[in-house]
């Protein structure tokens, strides 16, 4: 029933489980936006096998599904916490004094227990009230979610969990994610929909059992499409982001959750992106440069899938881009849930092949597949 109305906005990166394949195959795990009933969307996933050859197959997925049990009860840092109230405009007296009360990390049942202690000291007043349901609000916003251990990828279905997510999680971009020390982690920004206002977030895994859930922070966290690079450039987090609803921009960090810089890298230039361009996913690392594919809306809300090359070292430089759409609705695309459409959250490259999994007027998904050499020869001319 979660997916009764689509299954779309596809996103896809390697498997942390690379075990017992056939020399040259590759085990992928995709990300999807399910939604059923009322417009509510959550995450489901699928699992599948490029082989050797380039056929993407995928695995059988399951009658069941688990819902994800939600942890509370976590630690948050104080000075992170703090960092926040004052970025909301309410790091006021009356916070200072709960935050006093804290340690330098505490849980949700801490925080509870401090605000219900002073709370008989206000004598009912409202500014005190609202500051510490500010507070709660945030803290609920910054959870762990707890996936069985014994469930197949395709069983598990994350509905939305706090205020914040309340009509629905949206767009789900995965990036794996080379640390320094060699270590791989995974990361998703979304969408967060409360019924009223869109909220950039983050999800953060190293196994796809346990998934901690952030809010983004900064005074550029703003709009739908923030697409994490897969690696630190010269020592900081990078994002490619729609942060004014038009035109694409590049972010730097040195904290994967706050984000204070944000520069111009792309605006809509033919006329099949007049009305606004984005990213469809994180951009994918090549010898010639980051490959970043995009979507432009046109004319009649047409959207399309281009894609454009940034610089290795200075990716705020774009040094090719495509003057035509790699991938536009089909005759057979064009009817469906949300009509004109063909949409990504991310691809993948295995071998010299890039694998783009795609919406369909946002109701199924397809895959389309491209060699990279010559996509990379088209945006080099």
């Amino acid at each position: 029933s979660f997916e009764s109305a689509a299954l779309f906005n596809p996103s896809i990166v390697q498997h942390p489980d690379q075990h017992g394949l056939a020399e040259g195959s590759m085990r992928f795990l995709m990300s999807l936006r399910a939604t059923g009933e009322g417009h509510l969307s959550s995450i489901v996933f699928r699992t599948g096998v490029i082989d050797r050859q380039g056929t993407p197959c995928f695995d059988l997925p399951s009658r069941f599904a688990h819902t994800v049990r939600q942890i509370q009860d976590k630690l948050y840092d104080k000075h992170t916490f703090s960092l926040k109230l004052n970025e909301m405009g309410i790091c006021n007296g009356e916070a200072r004094a709960i935050l006093r009360q804290l340690a330098s990390h505490f849980t949700l049942s801490q925080l509870n227990h401090v605000i219900d202690e002073l709370r008989k000291k206000m004598n009912g007043r409202t500014s005190w009230h609202s500051t510490a349901d500010n507070m709660l609000w945030l803290a609920r916003s910054n959870y762990h979610l707890q996936l069985p251990s014994d469930s197949e990828p395709s069983e598990i279905v994350i509905f939305p969990s706090s205020e914040n997510e309340s009509r629905g999680i949206e767009d789900v971009r995965l990036v794996r994610f080379a640390n320094e020390d060699g270590s791989i982690d995974y990361f998703g920004t979304y969408t967060a929909y409360n019924g009223f206002r869109v909220l950039p977030q983050i999800i953060e895994t190293s196994d796809f059992r346990t998934i901690q859930v952030h809010t983004l922070n900064g005074r550029y966290v703003q709009n739908k499409g923030m697409a994490l690079f897969p690696r630190r450039i010269n020592g900081y987090y990078v994002i490619v982001s729609r942060l004014d609803g038009e035109n694409m921009y590049l972010m730097r960090s040195k904290n994967i959750h706050f984000w204070n810089e944000a520069q111009v890298l792309q605006t809509p230039k033919q006329p099949w992106e007049f009305v606004q361009i984005g990213n469809c996913g994180s951009p994918l690392e090549t010898e010639a440069g980051w490959l970043l594919l995009t979507h432009g809306v046109g004319p009649m809300r047409q959207y399309c899938i281009g894609a454009s090359l940034l610089d290795l070292e200075d990716p705020s430089k774009v040094i090719g881009q495509l003057k035509t759409p790699l991938l536009m609705p089909t005759e057979q695309e064009r009817d469906g849930y949300v009509p004109n459409v063909v949409y990504s959250c991310g691809a993948l490259i295995h071998h010299d092949t890039l694998f783009i999994p795609y919406a369909m007027a946002d109701s199924a998904t397809s895959f389309a597949s491209v060699s990279v050499s010559q996509l990379l020869k088209m945006l080099n001319t």
